[in-house]
């Protein structure tokens, strides 16, 4: 298909958050997004609307990729190609025009994650050179007014202790950099560990590092049900949701590209 890409920042948020719909129709796990979400997911992750890329068959936006900056770092904060353009390469060529974009922009390292089920996306980022580097999962906790006994602090001091106790790298979307969006992070400490967390219908984990991780979590149950983002399936926090009977919903790998410096 002869498609026009043009930035994203050239597409109104109704005409955008229409488009993200459209493009993950009959996707593996099915969502929709409203425009709130859509604006909280391009202020809370930094997607760069000027770097993100848009495909037009004429007049109509077909296909998207979104590209998030920080310093020499992104992440592809989702690729969506409308059913009547799909398998005609356009996934590919919105690809690589955002690999463009960011290396232009100085970008090192980008990063995205797939579900393990999408086989066709997973083989398209192989062969444009991406590596898996790890996988993740999406952990869901029930609620428990049992509880457990961590202390709640301020977050600074959580965080500081989490940044202390941890030698990983967390995802994009709890990264600290995604942290300094939210204005309602509250923390958790024990003796040996400590939790970021928000309360937003659900307990949203956003980090935690430590030993005591199991009475962490006990303590964050008494919020409600916990969900957790992407947790590195080595990490040790895994065990202790499964020995609190947790479900692990969602498993995907989590890809890395290096890019050569732009001249």
């Amino acid at each position: 298909m002869e498609a026009l890409l043009r930035p994203a920042s050239s597409l109104s948020l109704p005409a955008f958050t229409a488009l993200f719909n459209e493009g993950y129709e009959g996707y593996v796990i099915p969502f929709r997004v409203d425009e709130a979400t859509v604006r909280w997911m391009l202020d809370s992750f930094d997607i760069d609307a000027d770097a993100s890329r848009v495909a037009f068959h004429g007049d109509e936006p077909v296909g998207f990729a979104n590209l998030a900056r920080r310093a020499d770092q992104a992440w592809v904060g989702g690729v969506g190609v409308v059913p009547s353009a799909r398998r005609q390469g356009l996934g590919e060529q919105l690809m690589r025009a955002v690999h463009e974009e960011a290396q232009s922009r100085g970008v090192a390292t980008v990063r995205l994650e797939v579900i393990d089920r999408n086989e066709a996306a997973f083989l398209l980022y192989e062969k444009l050179g991406y590596v898996v580097e790890r996988e993740v999962e999406v952990w869901t906790l029930s609620a428990d007014v049992a509880g457990g006994s961590a202390r709640e602090v301020p977050a600074p001091q959580a965080h500081a202790r989490i940044r202390a106790l941890r030698n990983w790298r967390e995802p994009w979307q709890r990264d600290d950099g995604t942290l300094a969006h939210f204005d309602d992070v509250r923390g958790l400490e024990t003796e040996s560990g400590a939790a970021l967390f928000r309360v937003t219908g659900v307990v949203q984990l956003l980090q935690i590092a430590g030993d005591d991780s199991e009475e962490l979590l006990r303590t964050l149950r008494q919020h409600g049900t916990v969900s957790v983002l992407n947790l590195p399936v080595d990490d040790p926090s895994a065990d202790s949701l499964r020995t609190l009977g947790a479900a692990a919903v969602v498993r995907q790998r989590e890809m890395v590209l290096g890019l050569e410096p732009h001249h």
